[in-house]
């Protein structure tokens, strides 16, 4: 597995390209960079407790709020420290991604925040709460069908025919090296902590946390939940062959996508294990935290919980930190509102 050079994700580097992904690891300076170009941009959100969800999992949970960050989610993180990373040439030509809504919004505000253009690839199926976010940021949405191909060659589309910069969701050093502060900040809050549970989908998130957890004083088990009907990432970490789904499906949106190549290659090393939970267990753990924690959060950010609750995993008598990702949910489409 290669690690990057003190100076190879300078401010200067360049953006991978759409068809070649980097799958450099960021080193510890790329990561401490990260951290502290980042945070004038974002939020230090909170670890809360819960004495019910502490007895409901026997063990002492510690929930880590991402869906009080900026843009509702986590995903600002990495969206402002790559944004923040272009060189002057390539940012005035401005940014295009791809998402179902949480990376698009945080790539419209990292650009609207850095004065510059963004073009924003979303699905059809997308929520109308994150069109309206994405758009509120002035980013320009071109909508394509809700496929993974179809939102990666559209971007791509963009990129060739504007000269555009892709910022990756996943797939991206600088990404990842911005989303390992959310494990920082936990670490820093609670030290002692026995494990770390953080939901996958591309993988940038659970990459980000391994790298960071890696670098604790002491031994921290990192956890991967992702949904059974997008079970790409238990899958390759089971097989140890990359494994990519293309066509994932589970209501939770925002883990609509695939396991990525930068993600894959540090689940042998670095992960503990990966746990799938029922989209069932996912709008029940969705339904508890709001009823019991007043948290409103989307359905990618209740799957560490339903993990936790649901798994034959034993995490009893363990301090367990667990990252609720993002808040950004249509209360117009709550899912246990649906008449099935």
């Amino acid at each position: 597995m290669s690690v990057l050079s003190d100076s190879s994700l300078s401010d200067s580097s360049t953006s991978p390209s759409a068809t070649e992904i980097d799958l450099r690891l960021p080193d510890t300076r790329a990561i401490d960079e990260a951290w502290h170009r980042i945070r004038p941009h974002i939020h230090e959100t909170p670890v809360l407790r819960s004495t019910t969800f502490d007895r409901l999992a026997g063990a002492e949970l510690f929930f880590k709020c991402e869906c009080f960050q900026r843009v509702g989610a986590f995903k600002i993180r990495g969206a402002v420290n790559t944004v923040f990373s272009l060189d002057e040439a390539e940012a005035s030509r401005g940014v295009v991604t791809h998402s179902s809504g949480n990376h698009g919004q945080a790539v419209a505000l990292a650009a609207r925040l850095r004065g510059i253009p963004a073009t924003i690839v979303m699905p059809e199926n997308a929520t109308a709460v994150k069109i309206a976010a994405v758009e509120g940021y002035g980013a320009e949405v071109i909508r394509c069908e809700p496929t993974l191909a179809a939102r990666e060659s559209t971007a791509q589309a963009c990129r060739e025919e504007r000269g555009l910069t892709l910022v990756h969701p996943y797939d991206e050093p600088r990404v990842v090296a911005g989303q390992a502060s959310v494990a920082r900040e936990l670490l820093e809050a609670v030290p002692d902590l026995d494990a770390i549970v953080v939901p996958v989908g591309g993988g940038g998130l659970l990459a980000g946390t391994a790298l960071q957890a890696r670098r604790h004083h002491a031994p921290v088990r990192v956890i991967g939940a992702e949904p059974s009907g997008a079970d790409d990432a238990a899958r390759s970490f089971r097989s140890g062959v990359h494994e990519p789904m293309d066509d994932p499906r589970t209501l939770a949106d925002g883990l609509r996508t695939r396991l990525g190549g930068l993600a894959f290659s540090i689940l042998s090393d670095h992960v503990d294990t990966i746990i799938t939970v029922s989209d069932e267990a996912i709008i029940a753990a969705m339904r508890a935290l709001w009823e019991r924690m007043k948290l409103v959060v989307e359905p990618s950010a209740a799957v560490p919980l339903a993990a936790i609750l649901e798994s034959d995993v034993d995490l009893s008598a363990s301090r367990i930190g667990v990252v609720l990702t993002g808040g950004n949910v249509d209360l117009d489409r709550l899912p246990w509102t649906r008449t099935h």
